[in-house]
């Protein structure tokens, strides 16, 4: 009787004890690491993240002080006028008519309007991060012809020639270096003096519109404006120049009736952006070039208008990034998306040799594998940090692979069967690499790798006795 009971106790044991050495049991074990390892990946997202604000945080420091991504609208005449209405009263059953002035201001776009933009960037630092920057001459070039906005003033609309002045706004006044030139009709200079006059009727990029649509709060405060003593309503010429310096960025708007933007500059890595791309563009290792033609049938701003509200029209802003072929902290982060997939690799290789070689790994070394892997991903930040992304990915690469492979050695019962792991991380860090540097392609390398890892576990194990023992 005593015999049957300790039978009975020892059963459950037996069996419990069974499916502890058992493959299954080692399986879901392992898919129960790869979830807890997702935490500290978490983290170094995170890490990542704040490493990527941080170095916004400087960049913007640095652009403050240099003077901020350039936006440059106009130039734009601004014409004062006076609209007088007569207002009837009836007081005692006598009528009084009196007249009332009130005030505006008519805003002129140019008939034609050319923009050069030659630029010279250089790196500046702060710490070990940087901030594309760059510096040169901004032209502006064209004819001013009146006709059209004089012809819609009303019969009780007057406006003050003596009194006309032309305004450039800009996105900040540090940016401005000095005047190169300013002619107006050929012969006269132009002086000029700082502020817009409350015409930059464009935000930055990014900024949020105000709420109700329309203008507001947010609009370009920046710029120059010089008074037109001699303005009259002919067709004139005029030729101002401007040394300029910002970063990152440069945006104009097409105000002309017919626009024409050129940019030119040694950077090698421009990205055109905003609501038109070039017409024509060359890029080289020596710099690039683009050139913008624009009508003004393609854009939703007026010829003229009168100030009777701020307006915004930075939906026609256009432009080029000073853009960094290699992102360090989009990398990286892009690094640890993809981090699950080449994590879950590491552990059934490790899984299939120890299948293989019938010699019994614990749960711990497993767990050891899986935090080196993690690690990878700390030390490709931290090195990107202070070396080319590259060469940090190389050597993070080359350092957790060495050290899988050692381990993987101590592990296994020879030198050929830890080689086996060397050649799975080889294989996912280049993969891994490959994702990286080939954005349009990604999900399709991911993919395909995917099914390729599944494919091969299936044919490896496909007469697999998951009921059997580990040992």
């Amino acid at each position: 009787m005593e015999h049957t009971e300790k039978t009975m106790e020892t059963e459950p044991k037996k069996r419990l004890k069974k499916f502890t050495q058992g493959y299954t049991f080692k399986i879901l074990l392992l898919v129960a690491m790869v979830l807890v390892l997702l935490i500290p990946l978490g983290m170094i997202g995170g890490l990542v993240g704040e490493r990527s604000r941080t170095a916004q945080a400087a960049e913007a420091d640095i652009m403050e002080a240099w003077g901020s991504e350039l936006i440059a609208v106009g130039p734009l005449v601004a014409l004062p006028g006076a609209r007088t209405t007569e207002v009837r009263t009836v007081t005692q059953g006598v009528e009084t008519v009196e007249s009332a002035v009130s005030r505006f201001t008519l805003a002129i776009a140019p008939r034609r309007l050319d923009i050069d933009a030659n630029f010279g960037t250089e790196i500046r630092r702060r710490g070990i991060f940087s901030v594309p920057l760059f510096s040169g001459e901004l032209a502006f070039s064209g004819t001013f012809d009146p006709t059209l906005a004089l012809a819609s003033l009303a019969p009780n609309e007057e406006v003050f020639f003596d009194q006309a002045e032309l305004i450039i706004a800009l996105s900040s006044q540090k940016g401005i270096r000095r005047i190169e030139r300013a002619y107006w009709g050929g012969e006269g200079e132009l002086f000029f003096h700082p502020g817009n006059r409350g015409l930059g009727v464009a935000r930055r990029p990014g900024a949020p519109a105000p709420r109700g649509g329309g203008g507001g709060g947010g609009l370009l405060e920046g710029g120059v404006f010089a008074e037109l003593p001699d303005f009259t309503d002919a067709e004139t010429a005029f030729d101002v120049a401007i040394s300029m310096q910002g970063g990152r960025m440069a945006r104009f708007l097409p105000v002309g009736q017919q626009t024409r933007v050129s940019v030119s500059s040694d950077w090698e890595a421009p990205s055109f952006q905003g609501a038109f791309l070039p017409g024509s563009s060359e890029i080289s290792a020596d710099g690039f070039g683009a050139v913008w033609d624009i009508s003004y049938l393609s854009r939703d701003i007026p010829l003229f208008w009168r100030d009777d509200g701020r307006r915004d029209y930075s939906a026609a802003l256009f432009g080029v990034n000073f853009f960094r072929a290699i992102d360090t902290y989009s990398l990286n982060s892009r690094a640890t998306r993809y981090a699950m997939l080449f994590l879950v690799i590491p552990f059934l290789a490790l899984f299939l040799l120890e299948m293989h070689t019938k010699k019994r790994i614990h749960p711990v070394q497993y767990l050891l594998s899986g935090i080196a892997n993690v690690v990878f991903y700390l030390l490709l930040l931290s090195l990107s940090e202070h070396m080319s992304f590259f060469l940090a990915y190389v050597v993070a690469a080359l350092a957790v692979a060495t050290l899988m492979t050692l381990y993987s050695r101590s592990l296994l019962p020879s030198w050929g069967k830890s080689l086996y792991m060397a050649l799975t991380l080889s294989l996912s860090y280049v993969l891994l690499y490959a994702v990286l540097n080939a954005e349009s392609f990604a999900l399709l390398i991911g993919s395909v790798y995917a099914f390729a890892v599944v494919a091969l576990v299936m044919f490896l194990t496909r007469k697999m006795d998951w009921h059997g023992s580990v040992e």
